[in-house]
């Protein structure tokens, strides 16, 4: 005959209490409602998620980064959520999220606010006769490009530049540098030579600012098209590679020290 197994020192009582501490299916029902409320809260009102697909914002945002995004720093006037949590004004250096006409969401950096003489010199920003200190922007190879690297141009040398910003352009022009209009902003990406950007396409709309980007919580190892070195890793994994280890394609399949780095 088999003995039946019982814990040291443990009273028969104790597995009683156990499961009367268990909570009911109506408890867990409304714990389980409360967790949805509170994610949905956050969701609606301060975090959202956002993949980025491109790379004009290399090197501080790259392919395949997932952000959760701040969407109540920047909330316009009347948003109740300003009201609890933290705000502040949009400025100079901050990266945006804002909505445009395609895709429906951009994210860029801020280089030009209200009231900033503008002009960019050799791929160099100069806001009000300083240049600015970004050693955030990136200079990756591409062809040579006049009206990308000397802004605002006196020729229209670009087909892909906007031609009503083209015209509006010489209109916010003084001796030689762009005006930046009140509740307009000038945006660029870090990756200068190949981000379309407020130079292409104009001014970004206070009421078009929606969000900052927060933090990476995750990200999938995606190759560059403007990286010559990760092309070039691209190239030489196209092989089947039957002598690759299992651990190191785990390994390989995301940029494991970019997750919950915030994004500066």
């Amino acid at each position: 005959m088999s003995t039946p197994v019982q814990l040291p020192g443990a009273h028969p009582q104790f597995f009683s209490r156990l499961r009367l501490q268990l909570p009911t299916l109506p408890e867990a029902l409304a714990s389980m409602l409360r967790t949805v409320v509170v994610a949905m809260f956050l969701l609606t009102f301060v975090l959202q998620p956002l993949l980025i697909p491109s790379e004009s914002m290399e090197h501080t945002l790259l392919v395949g980064d997932f952000l959760l995004f701040n969407k109540q720093v920047f909330a316009p006037k009347g948003n109740l959520g300003r009201w609890v949590l933290p705000y502040r004004e949009v400025g100079r250096g901050d990266i945006i999220v804002f909505h445009h006409p395609s895709p429906p969401l951009l994210v860029k950096r801020v280089v030009g606010i209200p009231g900033d003489h503008l002009r960019i010199e050799d791929g160099r920003v100069m806001v009000n006769g300083v240049v600015l200190d970004e050693p955030y922007a990136a200079f990756e190879p591409a062809p040579p490009n006049p009206f990308r690297d000397n802004f605002p141009a006196k020729i229209y040398t670009d087909p892909q530049v906007d031609p009503d910003w083209w015209r509006q352009m010489q209109g916010l022009t003084t001796d030689g540098e762009l005006v930046v209009p009140a509740g307009q902003y000038f945006v660029l990406g870090d990756n200068r030579n190949h981000s379309k950007d407020s130079r292409f396409w104009g001014f970004v709309s206070r009421e078009a600012i929606v969000a900052r980007p927060l933090v990476i919580y995750f990200s999938l190892s995606r190759p560059s098209t403007t990286d010559l070195h990760q092309a070039t890793l691209q190239a030489s994994d196209d092989r089947l590679g039957h002598d690759r280890q299992l651990s190191t394609r785990l390994a390989g399949f995301a940029r494991w020290k970019r997750i919950f780095r915030v994004v500066k």
